[in-house]
């Protein structure tokens, strides 16, 4: 028998005990019948997998990293997703999951009926869910009418995200993707001592910045959010785009899901957000004060994401797919763009 393994184990390798034959096993205890096959998606904070299944059809798997989120989380998005489909607003929303009395593996599940399934072994739990594949691909994010159809898209979620706040889900605030990431990088963040003098004065200064904007603007009416609305989260098909998470969701200004989209030079940029914004505000009211927060959330995702990267380096999957991190090379030109940032209109 496996001895099981600390809690700082776990969350340096939380994956490790995840193995093909758990993963068919989960599904098989739900009741659905994989055939054998599988394939991994592209996930970094998750793992994620499709799943060929006897009937011929193909479901996603995905199945959280332990200790990021709680039940209540998780199930808040799911509610979120299942609210978006029943507007028929394209969205992967997560299946109701049952448990087969008849598999060897003991599924247990957060609630009856629920979308969430959890399996425990030695090596630790792994809570899951189910949903249909639906494919796609990439968006032509050059053309002024895909971008407007994706607008209309991003302002129907908006319409039902401003329904009701979330009750669980985090918010998008200067305290918590800013200065909190900016204190434990500080703390555990290993910055060489040589850069890191030059680091604490770029983020200090690009953090003021990124505060005094929001104190400037005041109340922003945040609503429910995709939280990390960028092209590689849109998938496009014949009938148009559609997202296939909500992993990310959070309350926070409707700007957040509009600017990730956005490339090129300032005068790209803004044909690109008319845009947008000509498809949008066919379903939902866009309030212009909040294109004065297009640099700072761009801050703000600058300092979260060096944050993101430092926390989960020890995860296996983190080191290969990104080896510049974590250099002097690396802090500096950070320090370097942060200081842009300031300097940006």
């Amino acid at each position: 028998m496996h001895e099981a393994p600390s809690a700082a184990a776990v969350s340096q390798t939380p994956f490790s005990g995840l193995t093909p034959e758990l993963i068919l096993d989960a599904l098989d205890g739900v009741g659905l019948r994989s055939d054998g096959r599988f394939l991994q998606l592209n996930s970094y904070e998750n793992r994620v997998f499709q799943l060929f299944l006897i009937d011929g059809k193909a479901v996603v798997t995905k199945f959280y990293r332990p200790e990021r989120w709680s039940n209540a989380q998780i199930l808040e998005e799911h509610a979120f997703s299942a609210e978006l489909a029943a507007e028929e607003i394209p969205i992967a929303a997560p299946l109701v999951l049952a448990v087969d009395p008849e598999s060897p593996l003991q599924v247990s599940l957060s609630g009856v009926p629920t979308t969430l399934g959890q399996v425990s072994i030695a090596e630790g739990s792994y809570r899951f869910a189910v949903s249909e594949r639906k494919a796609g691909w990439a968006p032509e994010l050059e053309q002024p009418a895909t971008l407007e159809w994706i607008g209309r898209f991003i302002g129907r979620m908006h319409a039902v995200g401003a329904r009701q706040p979330f009750a669980h889900r985090r918010s998008l605030t200067v305290a918590e993707f800013g200065w909190d990431c900016r204190d434990w990088l500080l703390a555990h963040g290993n910055i060489p001592s040589e850069v890191e003098p030059e680091w604490h004065d770029a983020v200090n200064a690009a953090l003021t910045e990124v505060q005094r904007a929001f104190d400037r603007i005041g109340d922003l009416n945040p609503i429910r959010l995709h939280g990390d609305c960028h092209v590689g989260n849109v998938l496009w098909t014949d009938a148009g785009p559609h997202f296939v998470d909500l992993d990310d969701c959070l309350m926070g200004p409707a700007i957040q899901d509009l600017w990730m989209l956005l490339s090129g030079d300032e005068a790209a940029a803004k044909l690109q957000l008319r845009s947008l914004l000509a498809g949008y505000e066919q379903f939902m009211d866009f309030d212009d004060r909040q294109l004065a927060l297009i640099e700072p959330l761009r801050t703000l995702r600058i300092v979260h994401q060096s944050a993101w990267l430092a926390k989960r380096w020890r995860d296996p999957a983190f080191p290969p797919s990104f080896p510049w991190f974590g250099t002097s090379g690396y802090w500096q030109q950070l320090a370097q763009q942060l200081r842009q940032q300031v300097a940006a209109p």
